[in-house]
């Protein structure tokens, strides 16, 4: 914990202690942690002076924050009209299955979490699953097994 505390204050050390890179701040706290842990955050209200019901306001505003932790796998299935006409909610059911987790949860093991995007801007592939950042096109469930199986 102490440890812990440590980083984050060497986070807010490197923004200068600055209130205005709150936002970075909390960016690179997510990035090391996947999520955004409540004694980190009461840890920059004290550390910027900033209360921390603003902080929360902030942390529940933005989408790409979460306050509760995530896996070390990000999956996302695309649910968008193109994706949708072309099988996306078959291919959603597949992911579910294979994962054993339903859209927006996070499995026991902390290796993934599941969850659904409105559009990953490549209709032209669709459906389509990410993992990590990485997309793959209508995957069988043969090949979405060896993908996950990739996954520490």
């Amino acid at each position: 914990m102490v440890q812990e505390l440590a980083k984050i204050d060497q986070t807010v050390d490197r923004h200068g202690g600055d209130k205005n890179a709150l936002i970075q701040i909390l960016l690179d706290i997510q990035q090391e942690n996947r999520w955004l842990p409540k004694d980190a955050l009461m840890q920059i209200s004290q550390k910027l002076d900033i209360p921390l019901t603003q902080i929360y306001h902030i942390a529940t505003f933005y989408k790409a924050f979460s306050l509760v932790p995530k896996g070390r796998h990000s999956v996302l299935v695309c649910m968008g009209t193109a994706c949708h006409v072309r099988g996306a909610p078959r291919l959603l059911d597949k992911v579910t299955e294979v994962l054993n987790i339903n859209p927006g949860k996070t499995s026991r093991d902390m290796r993934f979490t599941l969850n659904t995007v409105n559009c990953l801007g490549c209709c032209a592939l669709g459906p389509v699953m990410v993992v990590d950042g990485e997309y793959h096109s209508n995957p069988s469930t043969k090949k979405m097994e060896k993908i996950f199986a990739t996954c520490d």
